[in-house]
């Protein structure tokens, strides 16, 4: 064979694939479009979110990249919902655009392993009798083979690109699609779909009125999302706030009969959750205004982003409804707002491990396989990667439960439920979201990290004292009693005389800042430690029910399936739960009782036949 494994895309899936491959010891082909288009933020040139945030620091646990890539170039930093619980936090930097694609440019050059070539794949080389993938096929006639190959190809297979009555073959605007993959996986027999997705206008910094525009500035601690960082010294750079009003809805609706989604060219499904100015005005008319972030595309750019307008009307319509906008009354449009569709793939012809039941040693990831944002792309080719050298190493695959990682909840709501419009991440996804804080990241995930190979000795020496200390933060807590002196400093302790710290912080009156006044022994430990350990104790009570919630879960994915499970030999099934079970191959009872349209009944029946079959 020419090399180990290929990945197909030079996007946050395909650079986090190709990474670990190369880092795991196999020989790699990194095959991309354009090399100069390697990690470009399309959208938001931002990483990080509620839930987001979380999936960031999972795979900074595990291994991959992203989340350094953010720490060198970020230019604003928050903490999201600060005021509400820390279940429901989490961090979100705005990048500079340009420095995040060459830092990950140079970080892929740098690898040993990794050999980066520019071409398009328009066909894959498969053993048919073996159902095995054998390599690719490209636009210039190259073929190159692999034992793995990662597919993740984003929006551009088969992609178009619409703004008003214009319309192209292209994946980005000014970038060309990847045309004929998609046709060769119909022919294979994948199930593939059409999504849509769509981005706003980039407009000229000088011409933007800032007075009358809201200043949103970041928090002035920026923290990493990298473990292996202590502490960011970036650019603090702010981002803006203003609104629609009824004029600019009113321009949209007298021109929506030139929008491509509503005047029928676009027929592929777009994000529910992140939709258009045009599907806003129209889907919501009892609303007089929208929110408008206008945030910057980094450090040497005039280039601002307007988060929340994105808009696929012609580019007169875009400049007339934006310039009825507080402070875009001048605005210049250096480009416009666009949408673009795109070939997908039904996710449920995945195994968790990301590798496809149609052909052995072929993994898909990313908005490949139906989702929006970088995170979830780069949580998904991290996982493919770890998962096909797992493969060419002959080891069971890396399967991330719900109740250990967000991630493992972004990838069982695809494999399991499938997904006919962009998936996005939230928090309200996961059922354990208290067990999955951003903070926590590491204690849960860096041993797998180490254990699979990404992670090395010196991070592993650097995370087993984080965890010394937070034990000894915690016994400390618990040993250290209110003494007199303390009540004289803080009078309130008097109820709490010969209580322990621990039994204190329970109090939502106290928090750890004012224990670490009272003994010098606690200031010898950072912040960060202090405080996670104080969210630990202040929530200990909803974790043990979480926890108890966790074992209970744990005990039914415990219940492996073969893949090979005969259903139409499992008498009592219903008939729709035997084709949903056929069509998904669960691997444990858990994730069949996920199914959509499985019932508790036919999962019943399920467990007594397996229990039978065992011989228990």
């Amino acid at each position: 064979m020419d090399f180990d494994a290929i990945t197909i895309g030079g996007g946050h899936a395909g650079i986090e694939a190709g990474l670990a491959l190369a880092r795991l010891g196999f020989k790699t082909l990194f095959i991309t479009q354009n090399l100069d288009c390697i990690a470009k933020l399309s959208c938001n040139p931002a990483v990080g979110g509620l839930a987001k945030g979380n999936v960031v620091r999972e795979i900074d646990a595990l291994g991959g990249e992203m989340a350094k890539f953010i720490d060198s170039t970020m230019i604003q930093f928050r903490i999201l919902n600060r005021s509400k619980g820390p279940a429901v936090q989490a961090p979100r930097a705005q990048a500079d655009k340009a420095a995040y694609a060459l830092l990950a440019k140079h970080t892929l050059e740098q690898e040993k392993n990794l050999s980066l070539f520019q071409d398009t794949v328009v066909d894959l080389i498969c053993d048919s009798k073996m159902k095995k993938i054998r390599g690719v096929v490209t636009e210039r006639g190259n073929r190159f083979t692999a034992g793995v190959v990662v597919l993740t190809t984003g929006t551009f297979m088969e992609a178009k690109i619409f703004i008003g009555d214009y319309v192209a073959s292209s994946g980005r605007l000014g970038e060309p699609a990847a045309v004929g993959l998609g046709a060769s996986l119909r022919r294979i027999g994948f199930k593939v779909g059409r999504l849509k997705t769509g981005t706003p206008a980039r407009v000229l910094k000088s011409s933007l009125d800032f007075a009358k525009l809201e200043e949103q500035k970041g928090d002035e601690v920026q923290l990493a999302f990298s473990f292996s960082n202590d502490s960011i010294s970036r650019p603090h750079v702010p981002c803006y706030i203003t609104y629609t009003s009824k004029v600019t809805h009113k321009i949209i609706r007298d021109n929506i009969k030139y929008s491509p989604l509503y005047g029928g060219k676009i027929v592929g499904i777009g994000p529910r959750y992140c939709p258009s100015i045009e599907d806003k005005v129209m889907r919501f008319p009892d609303r007089d205004r929208h929110q408008i972030f206008v945030e910057p595309e980094g450090l040497n750019t005039q280039e601002m982003y307007l988060n929340g307008i994105s808009s696929s009307l012609p580019e007169q319509v875009q400049e007339r409804f934006l310039r009825t906008v507080p402070g875009l009354e001048h605005v210049v449009i250096m480009k416009p707002g666009y949408a673009v569709e795109y070939d997908y793939l039904n996710p449920t012809q995945l195994y968790p491990s990301l590798e496809t039941k149609l052909l052995q040693g072929l993994f898909i990831a990313g908005q490949t396989n139906g989702t929006s944002g970088y995170e979830e792309a780069a949580a998904q080719g991290l996982l493919a990667g770890i998962n096909a050298a797992l493969k060419l190493q002959k080891k069971k695959p890396l399967i991330l439960s719900r109740a250990e990682a967000y991630i493992g909840v972004l990838i069982d709501d695809l494999v399991t439920l499938g997904t006919k419009e962009p998936y996005r991440l939230f928090t309200s996804r996961a059922e354990h979201r208290l067990c999955l804080r951003y903070d926590t990241a590491d204690i849960r995930l860096f041993p797998k990290g180490y254990q699979v190979g990404l992670q090395n000795r010196e991070a592993n020496q650097r995370f087993e004292a984080k965890v010394k200390k937070l034990d000894e933060i915690n016994e400390l807590l618990h040993k250290r009693k209110v003494e007199a002196r303390d009540i004289i400093i803080v009078p309130l302790l008097e109820k709490y005389k010969g209580k322990s710290f621990s039994q204190i912080l329970k109090d939502p009156e106290f928090d750890i800042s004012m224990l670490r006044k009272l003994d010098g022994a606690l200031t010898d430990f950072n912040d960060a430690l202090c405080r996670q350990i104080e969210l630990d104790i202040k929530y200990q009570g909803y974790l043990k029910r979480q926890n108890e919630q966790v074992a209970r879960f744990k005990r039914l994915e415990k219940l492996k399936i073969s893949s090979g499970f005969n259903y139409d030999a499992a008498e009592g099934l219903s008939k729709e739960s035997r084709e949903k079970l056929k069509e998904i191959r669960p691997l444990s009872v858990g994730q069949a009782s996920r199914i959509a349209g499985v019932r508790n009944s036919d999962i019943a029946v399920l467990l007594i036949y397996l229990t039978k079959k065992s011989g228990a």
